[in-house]
């Protein structure tokens, strides 16, 4: 058995990990790199192996730096099957077209704006490509083995990360091979704990957060704070925000310090289109997170849904104090690059960044106390108050990934650490050793390894 490391190694995005076993190639997700312009430019970069020759794609959720490619597998020869959850199907289909999208858009401004260095800037991927993807789809069930081929099964266990996100388990030459995708919170906001695997002769493991802990800190103390404090300066309060997930846990934080009387009646907005469309998903698939249909309800009511951008630009320029919930969660597109071109400068703005931040996004570079950032060929001056809330993290820390591994009935042969950049990886790595003992190995992109 062969297993490759063609992306999310050393980085936390582009996963892709390629196994080999008997004349059968498995890909386990299908990610897009984000991020560093070096990251980045792989997306253009050709497989190591045809996509004609995979059989299968296994997803573990449907974030873009895990299904981001699929567009490009599917347009480069890949005829194959894609197995996930249903929840990670429907997210897949709108994130990918929502990416699709904004390729089409970055292109379109760049050749107008004439500021990319290519005679002539194509999309990634169009719409149209995306829409190919549909068709491969295969829904399963978690807890449920699926037979891939005579002797390879499969199987997906609840990973707490976003609705339908999952671990999964491979069954094959008498070996277990646990994938643990990115592994959610043991408290968090709207998702059920992770399901710890039980049995594993080697297993991949996130490692995002690998050197971290999350403070404990209550994120509804600090997000009033915030608010409460800009808007008694006048300001704007902007939450750059993935679509899927964090946009509605914020929601539900807001919702809950509104009820207790604890933030100002204000205008609360949540301008994602892909966010508003996750509010459905959620109302669909309730089994899948802890958040009651009347609380439902009820936080939705509070908030007023942009989805036409004639609105954000009324909203953009309505000169009362708001909140925005506006996606791109990293700032690398979306609707939140219009309000921040609009508000950026200001210095009575606050910026609350969320969630992880990949290397070279905007987010990241915004954290990290940027003078200016370019937005679409422009630079724009950084006057705004800029702070995180770190406890609102999809993934776990340090301690949540240790803790994960606590169940296993007897050491893997081993384990190793993907999707995360190479310091957080190899702190890690140093304290499952400490703590466990296994062995532990951070691989390097591209590398392969016969089991």
């Amino acid at each position: 058995m062969k297993i490759k490391c063609i992306g999310g190694v050393g980085t936390v995005t582009g996963s892709k990990t390629l196994v080999e076993s008997n004349g059968i190639r498995i890909l386990i997700d299908c990610g897009q790199f984000q991020g560093l312009k070096s990251l980045r430019e792989l997306n253009w970069e050709p497989l190591p192996i045809l996509p004609s020759t995979i059989d299968f794609v296994l997803l573990t959720h449907g974030h873009l730096d895990h299904c981001g490619w699929l567009p490009r597998l599917v347009n480069q020869g890949f005829e194959g099957k894609i197995y996930c959850t249903s929840p990670t199907k429907d997210i897949a289909k709108l994130i990918l077209l929502d990416s699709a999208k904004i390729q089409e858009e970055d292109a379109r401004i760049a050749n107008e704006g004439k500021f990319s260095k290519h005679e002539i800037a194509e999309p990634l991927y169009t719409i149209a490509q995306a829409e190919k993807v549909f068709p491969h789809f295969r829904v399963i069930n978690p807890n449920e083995s699926i037979l891939l081929d005579a002797e390879i099964e499969a199987v997906f266990t609840n990973a707490g990360h976003i609705l339908g996100a999952c671990t999964i388990e491979l069954h094959l030459e008498n070996k277990v091979l646990v994938f643990s995708g990115d592994i959610g919170r043991d408290n968090d906001v709207l998702m059920f704990p992770p399901t710890k695997p039980k049995k594993a002769d080697y297993v991949f493991l996130e490692s995002t957060y690998g050197n971290r802990l999350h403070p404990d800190i209550d994120p509804k103390a600090e997000l009033e704070i915030y608010i409460n404090n800009t808007v008694q300066n006048g300001g704007t309060i902007i939450i750059p925000s993935f679509a899927v997930e964090r946009s509605q846990s914020i929601m539900y934080l807001l919702w809950q310090l509104k009820e207790e009387g604890r933030i100002p009646d204000i205008l609360y907005v949540i301008d994602t289109p892909m966010g508003i469309s996750m509010l459905q998903l959620f109302s669909n698939n309730r089994k899948w997170h802890r958040l009651h249909q009347e609380e439902f309800t009820a936080m939705c009511k509070m908030f007023t849904m942009v989805s036409d951008y004639q609105e954000t630009i009324e909203t953009i320029y309505n000169k009362q104090s708001k909140v925005v919930i506006a996606a791109s969660g990293m700032v690398t597109g979306g609707r939140v690059l219009s309000y921040l071109e609009r508000y950026i400068g200001l210095p009575e703005t606050m910026v609350i960044i969320i969630g992880y931040q990949g290397e070279g996004t905007r987010g990241r570079k915004l954290l990290e106390g940027a003078k200016d950032i370019k937005i679409h060929g422009k630079y724009y001056s950084v006057k705004a108050k800029v702070v995180e809330i770190e406890t609102l993290s999809a993934h776990g820390d340090q301690k949540d990934l240790i803790n994960w591994l606590s169940d296993l009935e007897k050491a893997p042969k081993k384990v190793f650490l993907v999707h995360g950049e190479n310091e957080p990886a190899d702190e890690l790595r140093m304290k499952i050793k400490e703590k466990y003992g296994f062995d532990c190995i951070v691989p390097l992109m591209g590398q392969e390894f016969e089991l």
